[in-house]
């Protein structure tokens, strides 16, 4: 008898997983010590040697933030956070990214965060460009996921891709070599982002002529003339569609139409009128766009839960009280 066929067979099928696990768990933690590093005393650090990457980090849940996220790619290394776009919800994780693929004004809450466990991510902005040009020559495999229009989507990290936003973020130790490296490092994140379960949607960012770079021409004379009236007309023609098939497509990419989407900003601004430059609300609803001082109040209220005096006296105190 042969006494190799007494010893049982290595369980084959389950290493790769169990390997997998233990390579993202090392890659996130390296990836927060980087992060609680370079945020010492900060919640947020923006690199001027590597202008397309953000970090954050915040020892307390924090909400509603509002804002406008540009095309990005954002990872959490600790914590969970949700984005809203127009009614949709987006919650994300460390086991999930969140790929924004226009400008779009959104209201995010961050969730989970402690002084024992921060919450800590990291973002950084995407070229369509450069998706297009590493769609073009790249040699990529066919495209996984659905080729869906909304312009915000989470997908499913791998350990290659935060070991790739880890590169990137130990040249911050190597500055002259970022000239050379980060592009190289920045195209590995986008190649693992393109291979994802999200790479169809992703490739779409790129791809001249989609509907998604046509409505950004439109986002972009929004984004820039938001405080002036402009009718609709005018964003189709910018678009080059006619308004119907351009109010569709606006709000299949932005999960709003674009009244909403240019009310978003009008009301993001004129809270950070408020909160930085310390205007009163009938100023900065002027300042804004809006005719009517009642009208902005009721939509400001809609919009963030409380009136803007106690919105603005709420983050202010919010701020104080914020660990240094």
């Amino acid at each position: 008898m042969d006494d190799t066929l007494a010893t049982p067979p290595a369980p084959i099928a389950a290493a790769p997983a169990a390997d997998d696990a233990e390579r993202f768990e090392t890659a996130r933690r390296g990836l927060a010590r980087s992060i609680e590093r370079w945020t010492d005393g900060l919640q947020v650090h923006q690199p001027a040697a590597l202008p397309s990457l953000s970090m954050y980090r915040t020892h307390n849940p924090v909400g509603p933030i509002c804002g406008l996220y540009q095309p990005s790619v954002g990872l959490i290394v600790q914590g969970r956070k949700r984005v809203l776009l127009g009614a949709e919800a987006f919650t994300y994780d460390p086991g999930r990214f969140l790929v924004t693929a226009l400008n779009v004004p959104t209201v995010t809450h961050i969730l989970d965060a402690s002084p024992e466990r921060p919450f800590m991510a990291l973002l950084m902005t995407l070229d369509p460009h450069e998706i297009g040009r590493l769609v073009l020559e790249g040699k990529l495999p066919p495209a996984r996921g659905l080729e869906e229009e909304r312009a915000m989507t989470t997908g499913r990290v791998h350990w290659r891709l935060l070991q790739a936003f880890q590169r990137l973020v130990d040249l911050l130790d190597e500055p002259g070599g970022i000239p050379v490296l980060a592009p190289l490092a920045q195209r590995e994140i986008l190649y693992w982002l393109l291979v994802s379960d999200q790479g169809a949607r992703l490739r779409r960012i790129g791809a001249s002529g989609s509907h998604g770079q046509q409505v950004a021409r439109a986002i972009e004379l929004l984004r820039t003339r938001f405080t002036e009236p402009l009718r609709v007309e005018s964003l189709a023609a910018e678009a080059r569609m006619s308004v119907s098939t351009f109010h569709h497509h606006f709000k299949q990419l932005t999960a709003m139409s674009p009244l909403q989407y240019r009310k978003r900003l009008q009301l993001s601004e004129a809270r950070r009128l408020m909160f930085a430059e310390h205007l009163d609300a009938s100023t900065a609803a002027y300042r804004v766009g809006y005719e009517s001082a009642s009208q902005f109040s009721r939509e400001y209220s809609r919009e963030f839960g409380a009136p803007p005096g106690r919105d603005i006296s709420g983050l202010r105190e919010a701020a104080l009280q914020a660990p240094r």
